[in-house]
This record gives C-alpha cells, sequence and structure tokens, in this order.
C-alpha cells in the first residue's frame, strides 16, 4: 500500500511540472507574438486555454482522491494540501498566458512607439522564476525557493519604473495613451505571475519544514537578504 501511495505521489508530482512546463511555455509564446505582432501567434495561446483548466480538473482531482483512500499524514499531507494551492496557482498563470496574449493580438497591427525591452526582460525573470520554483518543489530545495522569493522584488521593481515610464509618454502624446494601458497590463500579468511562482516557492518551504511563510513580510525580508548575499 505505501509503494501504491508513493507512486500516487509521484505521478501527481509529474502532473503539475508538465501543467507548470505547459503555462511556462505559454508565458513564452505569448510574450513572443507581442514582440513579433503575429496575431496568430497569439490566438493560439488563447486556444490552448482549455488544456490547462484540464490539467487543473485533473491534478485537482487526483488530490482528492489520494486525501480520501490513503488518510496521508505529516510530510505527505502537507504535500497533497501545497499541491491544491500549486495547481490553482498554475491556472491562474495561465489565465495570465491568455490575458497577454489577447493584449498582444490588440496591439498586433500597431508600430511599436518604445523598443521591447522590458517586457521581454520581465518575462525571462519571471519564467525562470517559476522554472525554479517547480524545480525546488520537486527537489524540496528551501534554499532554491528562497532564491525565487528575492527575484519576486526584481519584476515588481521592472513593473513600477515601465509604468512610471509609460505615464510620461502618455502625457506628452494622449495618442498613446491607450497602446500604453495595454502594455501595462502586460507587465502587471507578468507581475502577477511572478507572485504565484513565488507562491509555489512558499509552497515548498511549507512542504519541507512545514513553515507558513506567507504574510509574513519581516521574515521573508531576513530571508531576501540572505539570498542577495549569496
Amino acid at each position: 500500500m505505501k509503494e501504491h501511495f508513493t507512486d500516487l505521489l509521484e505521478q501527481l508530482r509529474r502532473q503539475l511540472i508538465g501543467m507548470g512546463a505547459e503555462v511556462e511555455s505559454q508565458i513564452r509564446v505569448a510574450v513572443e507574438a507581442l514582440i513579433s505582432g503575429d496575431a496568430d501567434l497569439a490566438r493560439g495561446v488563447c486556444e490552448r486555454d482549455p488544456v490547462v483548466n484540464d490539467l487543473e480538473v485533473r491534478n485537482e482531482e487526483a488530490v482528492i482522491h489520494l486525501l480520501a483512500t490513503q488518510q496521508p499524514v505529516a510530510g505527505d499531507l502537507r504535500l497533497l494540501v501545497a499541491a491544491i494551492r500549486i495547481n490553482a496557482d498554475l491556472e491562474r498563470i495561465g489565465d495570465h498566458a491568455v490575458n497577454i496574449a489577447q493584449a498582444a493580438e490588440r496591439l498586433a497591427g500597431a508600430k511599436p512607439f518604445k523598443p521591447w525591452i522590458d517586457i521581454p526582460h520581465m518575462a525571462e525573470v519571471v519564467r525562470g522564476m517559476l522554472r525554479d520554483a517547480l524545480d525546488a518543489f520537486v527537489r524540496r530545495d528551501t534554499e532554491l525557493a528562497k532564491e525565487v522569493l528575492v527575484r519576486d522584488d526584481v519584476v515588481d521593481a521592472k513593473n513600477l519604473s515601465l509604468i512610471r515610464e509609460l505615464l510620461t509618454y502618455m502625457a506628452e502624446n494622449p495618442a498613446l495613451i491607450s497602446r500604453s494601458i495595454e502594455i501595462m497590463s502586460i507587465s502587471k500579468n507578468l507581475e502577477r505571475v511572478a507572485d504565484l511562482a513565488t507562491n509555489i516557492a512558499e509552497e515548498t518551504i511549507f512542504i519541507a519544514e512545514g513553515l507558513v511563510i506567507k504574510h509574513q513580510g519581516p521574515q521573508r525580508g531576513e530571508g531576501a537578504e540572505e539570498g542577495a548575499g549569496r
């Protein structure tokens, strides 16, 4: 029975990693659609949203089955509780990818009024955070999870910097207001993906150490300082 339970847990982990790879790919393609002005590519991201939704339902059903039939305790119970949350976070990341793709589709016919530098950079950082958060989850690597928390501040700062720059464009040229708002929306969606990757990293720490660090600003700040010093 224990070996069967272990196999089912491993299968659940693989399913979550597969879902993570899918939503990371959707973020990548959505940003590529934005940079290339490819409306068809953007629509393709939107069309794959049901794939993520189906994965969420499948993973949720797997967790409920394990909770009901195996009565896990201690670390296994923490893993399943965290898996439910991670599953929901990944589904929301898929939603943000769709939001970015929809904005990319709306902007596809417009010539960029500034170089595409900030958004691709933010996307690269965010995708790295997601990959590392999931890697930390698989390996129960709390040190890597804490490094993900540090990078969230980088994305927050870049989002605020881009918003300030776009507000300046809007003030100087009202014709750019609509496109600037679209870019702000894309930046905000990337910032939210970083927050969700951070959630996954926090769940990893919960699984490995049984510590709930969400909403604990001072403790998280101390961890960030340690991470920055490495």
